[in-house]
């Protein structure tokens, strides 16, 4: 491979004694390569309960009883004096894609009814509005309903009456407000007086959802994505875009549409691991590849989606749809570019305009199979890539490198699909934290005119990977960020880079660690999550070498310069146990007036954050007026360090 002049910087230097003062030079009149405005985003997949009891904001679990198990989330509520009959039911649906719904018999005498669990609890808040609504027919008598929520210890938060229904299916709505906060409330529905209904589809959302769009994401979780601001979103997985077996793959088609009509899937991660079981993990795909899409518009991330490729999981079944019959998943790959990018009067361009955004997505890149490997994937995506290259040449295809950074799938891969017009390697590694330290030159001497890469999937393992112990402290959190000044420094090959998982639910997750952690009422940010956004806001526009320092394995640096201000970034990790003093000096420019401003992120390297100590780690933002012509910066031990140096 040919080596690149600026990997030949010293990106890993050594820590002298903290009395001892090492010297580096930013050379801005050297500039290298261009960085990609993408560079730095984010990858989403439904795990950990990242879709269904997360993301999207419903409430109500299996609120159409299509589970396989219909009344799993619900149970009866039929106190001494009451009288009645539950059965699920599928004569006449209100939908017949989603044909189950649950008939309410009630013989009077007292409330009788349903609650509903929602995700390991419904988080609401004092002072919020949540709009309920279900479809609802009338059988016999003429009952009335009260829909109420009830915190944990059984406290009444609120009620509302609903009554006169019809003998057709209608959509009934009632607002309800509670009195009290709490995070694991539930939702009654129950009869009043004697009589028989049908109900389905019944739903819980908080109005106060992203944008307040009705139905829509919860807002403080999008938010903390905005916060970010990620140069791209990789979506919807992942493990669950191949699937266990083909039949439960991902597929994007239906997704759209009617929430009501769409179909539930088991989610893979429901039965993936015997030590962390959620046979109440489904998707109800209410958060769909247009909301996907929608989400990347709202956050200013460019879409990136990725789409089964015919083979399911090569962990699981390793299922293969045959060469011969691959045209259909061919066609949903250029459909959705129709979709994502065509005229209104195209087909699937007006499907687009239908669901209300009738501008183009401007979909550029799109992944074929998320992380396969071997013979049988190369087959298959050159039948992709021939089929789309021909009509949409100025699409970029990402092709999977496997699941390990070093292993002879991996070599299979970079030999044989940068000849198939893959124009992005998606490489993933999740591994110690020494492995992220020893391996920033990773890049230095990739060949600077094959395929881009992406570095799709990685994050440091505490203790082992799929290991229920791995904690998101501040060494892992270090750890990827003394890799990342590697991927920076390369960024001429090194196009973009995520960190996975993105989101975890604090009482229903399947891995560790992960970027985001949440329970019904909070959002906990990481120290992953902190570095992974100081390299989002201060990416910069071209890469500028660093010259000098020792030999010592503590300090990792890398620089670039903002074009839109001119200042110089430079970000440095300090792992080791002691403060450095680095005398800093950028060649080609005066700072004899100018200004720094840093950003530190530092502490105990076992740290984390938690939902009671969700500050614990965070950075910590300064700024002081240069005086001479350099810098003396004094790094914290275990911090990570970014520096916007003003210029005169």
């Amino acid at each position: 491979m040919k080596s690149n002049l600026l990997a030949m910087v010293a990106a890993v230097l050594v820590a002298a004694p903290s009395h001892a003062e090492t010297t580096l030079t930013v050379r801005a009149d050297a500039p290298g390569a261009r960085i990609n405005p993408a560079m730095w985003g984010i990858f989403f997949e439904d795990i950990n309960f990242g879709a269904d009891g997360g993301l999207y904001a419903e409430l109500v679990k299996n609120r159409g009883f299509e589970f396989p198990e219909p009344m799993m989330g619900w149970s009866k509520l039929s106190p001494s004096k009451a009288r009645g009959q539950l059965s699920i039911r599928d004569e006449q649906p209100f939908n017949a894609r989603n044909p189950h719904y649950l008939r309410i018999e009630s013989e009077g005498g007292d409330l009788f009814g349903v609650a509903n669990e929602g995700f390991r609890g419904m988080g609401v808040k004092k002072g919020e509005a949540y709009d309920f609504s279900a479809q609802i027919r009338k059988v016999a008598g003429t009952p009335a309903m009260r829909i109420e929520l009830y915190s944990a210890d059984g406290t009444l938060l609120d009620t509302q009456p609903l009554g006169d229904f019809t003998n057709d299916w209608q959509q009934r709505a009632v607002v309800l407000h509670p009195r009290e906060t709490d995070a694991h409330a539930k939702l009654y529905v129950l009869l009043d007086g004697k009589g028989a209904v049908d109900i389905d589809f019944i739903s819980l959302f908080p109005e106060n959802t992203w944008k307040h769009r009705p139905g829509g994401l919860r807002a403080d979780m999008v938010q903390a994505l905005a916060d970010m601001h990620p140069g791209f979103l990789r979506f919807p997985g992942g493990c669950i875009v191949e699937g266990s077996v083909l039949d439960r793959r991902y597929q994007w088609k239906k997704t759209l549409g009617p929430v009501a009509e769409r179909q539930l899937l088991i989610n893979r991660w429901n039965y993936e691991f015997l030590h962390r079981p959620t046979p109440d993990y489904f998707q109800s795909f209410g958060l769909g590849f247009y909301e996907f899409f929608q989400l990347c518009e709202d956050i200013g991330a460019r879409p990136l989606p990725i789409l089964n490729c015919g083979m399911a999981c090569q962990f699981n079944s390793g299922e293969l749809c045959p060469l011969d019959q691959l045209d259909s998943f061919v066609q949903d790959a250029l459909d959705l570019i129709e979709f994502a990018n065509g005229p209104v009067t195209s087909e699937w361009g007006g499907r687009r305009a239908a669901l209300g955004h009738p501008e183009p997505f401007n979909l550029t890149m799109m992944g074929v199979g998320n992380e396969q490997w071997g013979p049988h994937y190369f087959e298959r995506f050159s039948k992709f890539a021939a089929a789309i290259k021909s009509k949409y040449p100025e699409i970029q295809l990402v092709a999977a490198a496997g699941p390990e950074p070093a292993d002879d799938r991996f070599k299979q891969a970079w030999a044989t699909l940068p000849g198939m017009h893959a124009d992005i390697m998606d490489e993933h590694c999740y591994a110690k934290p020494e492995w992220f330290f020893d391996n920033t030159h990773r890049y230095d001497h990739y060949d600077r005119s094959g395929p881009k890469v992406f570095m799709g999937e990685y994050a440091a393992q505490s203790v082992a990977i799929v290991s229920t112990k791995n904690r998101n402290n501040l060494q892992c959190a270090l750890a990827e960020a003394a890799y990342m000044t590697g991927l920076e420094r390369n960024a001429d090959v090194v196009r973009m880079a995520s960190y996975a998982p993105l989101f975890a639910s604090t009482e229903a997750w399947q891995w560790t660690p992960d970027l985001i952690w949440v329970d019904p009422l909070h959002v906990t940010l990481t120290p992953n999550y902190y570095v992974q956004q100081m390299f989002c806001l201060n990416r910069g526009d071209e890469v500028l070498p660093v010259e000098g320092g020792t030999a010592d394995r503590s300090l990792f640096v890398s620089a670039v310069k903002d074009d839109g201000t001119g200042e110089i970034i430079i970000k440095a990790v300090n792992s080791g146990e002691v403060p450095l003093e680095v005398q800093l000096q950028v060649a080609g420019v005066s700072l004899k007036n100018g200004h720094v401003r840093s950003t530190v992120l530092a502490g105990m390297p076992q740290s984390e954050n938690s939902p009671g100590e969700p500050t614990q780690i965070k950075p910590v933002e300064t700024g002081v007026p240069l005086a001479g012509g350099s810098l003396t910066q004094h790094f914290e031990p275990h911090s990570f360090t970014v520096l916007r140096i003003q210029p005169d």
